[in-house]
Formats: C-alpha cells, sequence, structure tokens
C-alpha cells in the first residue's frame, strides 16, 4: 500500500510545486551582483536591400573611444567607459552603471564591403552600415532555352 502511494500522480505534482517554488525564490532574492549581466553593449542588428544596419547603445562613451572592426564576417565593437568621478568621502548607495573595457562580437550573416562601412554616433546610440559585398549579393540567373 505504501508503494502504491508514492506512485500516485499527485507526489510528483508535489515535486514540481517545490520545485518552481524553489526557482521563483531564487530569482526574486539573488542580489543583483550575483546576476548575470546583459550583453554591452545593447545592439540591433537588421538588414535592407543594401546590406546590414548595426545599432549600439554606448552613452557616456566618448566616439573617439570605440574602436569598430569587421574581419570576414565578425563585428567587433570594443571601447571603455571611464569611472564616474565622485568626490572623495562619498559612498555609493546604489551603482548599476559599469565601466571599463567592454567587447562585444557578432558573427554577420554574410560578408560585407568592409572599405563602404560607415559609422554615425547621435545622442549616445552608435549606427554602423555595412553593406553587403558585390560578390556576395544573390544573382538574377537567365534561364534559357533550348
Amino acid at each position: 500500500m505504501i508503494y502504491r502511494r508514492y506512485r500516485l500522480p499527485g507526489a510528483w505534482q508535489e515535486m514540481d510545486r517545490l520545485q518552481r517554488e524553489m526557482n521563483r525564490l531564487f530569482e526574486t532574492h539573488t542580489p543583483a551582483r550575483l546576476r548575470p549581466a546583459p550583453g554591452f553593449p545593447a545592439l540591433n542588428l537588421w538588414s535592407n536591400a543594401d546590406g546590414l544596419v548595426v545599432t549600439a547603445e554606448v552613452p557616456g562613451i566618448d566616439p573617439k573611444d570605440i574602436e569598430i572592426n569587421v574581419v570576414g564576417d565578425t563585428l567587433t565593437l570594443s571601447g571603455e567607459r571611464e569611472v564616474d568621478e565622485v568626490e572623495q568621502g562619498a559612498r555609493y548607495h546604489r551603482q548599476e552603471r559599469g565601466f571599463g573595457r567592454f567587447t562585444r562580437s557578432l558573427q554577420l550573416p554574410y560578408s560585407v564591403n568592409v572599405k563602404k562601412v560607415e559609422a554615425t554616433f547621435k545622442n549616445g546610440v552608435l549606427h554602423i552600415e555595412l553593406p553587403r559585398a558585390e560578390e556576395d549579393k544573390p544573382r538574377k540567373i537567365a534561364v534559357r532555352t533550348v
């Protein structure tokens, strides 16, 4: 009889409920310093008829401190954000803005013409245009009749 009691679906449902409660507990009570940080800078990548467009949020960074490299089908953004200067003796009550060196790489879906890559910076957003390489553009093939 005892064996049968543990085989009931209710026992597994209770274990499943306990697992969900434990997950919820750890998700809501994990200190911010132990949670994984999102990728920096935050990126968007999309394509249009001419090629690819990448936008990156880089607030508080001087554009001259940003490096953009394209090697093969990989785009790499790197740079450095300086630490905020606070007066001596001041204490942080909350510090969420990161500082220091950063690097972010992403694989592009196709080859780009590196010589024609252009980047602009406005209001803390980096805008990169990556034109598609001519040899990688789709070509319309004419069908001949025989």
